[in-house]
């Protein structure tokens, strides 16, 4: 562990369950941070799971709903103007209309994630069922996370 990332660690332990909190929205974003390594941070502290899965979920899907509003401002023009072809932009639009909300089951996968909610957002897909999905996503990660941790 570098220097830095111990310093990270100190500065979100320091805010306590918000720190959680904010780690797990930051990163939701575009920002790389790895929330189950700050959600492990806080289990291995001895701070109560549920409140820890519950805080992380969250923070998490509250970043996860601000990307999919970022792809809801969008614009068709501005994808044009940096290059997307209308090729690209149709076979993304069928894709996200065969598959719809439920794509958001998937964005708690690092790297596709957050483009994924940015996706949905811009095509319009439902909000309360993307929302819903990826909370179901999000959650079961976390959990995941905390099975792996509590029996090994």
């Amino acid at each position: 562990m570098t220097i830095f990332e111990k310093n990270v660690k100190m500065a979100f332990e320091s805010l306590g369950l918000f720190g959680l909190f904010l780690a797990t929205f930051l990163s939701a974003t575009i920002l790389p941070f790895s929330s189950e390594a700050i959600l492990l941070f806080f289990l291995t502290k001895g701070v109560n799971p549920t409140i820890c899965l519950s805080v992380a979920t969250l923070g998490n899907c509250l970043g996860g709903a601000t990307n999919y509003f970022i792809g809801k401002l969008g614009n068709p023009l501005w994808l044009k103007r940096i290059g997307v072809k209308e090729n690209t932009i149709s076979k993304n639009e069928k894709w996200i209309n065969k598959y719809g909300s439920r794509i958001a089951f998937l964005s708690w996968v690092p790297f596709i994630g957050d483009p994924l909610l940015v996706v949905l957002g811009y095509f319009r897909s439902n909000l309360i069922n993307t929302l819903m999905w990826m909370i179901l996503g999000k959650l079961l990660r976390y959990v995941l996370v905390y099975i792996i941790y509590y029996y090994w």
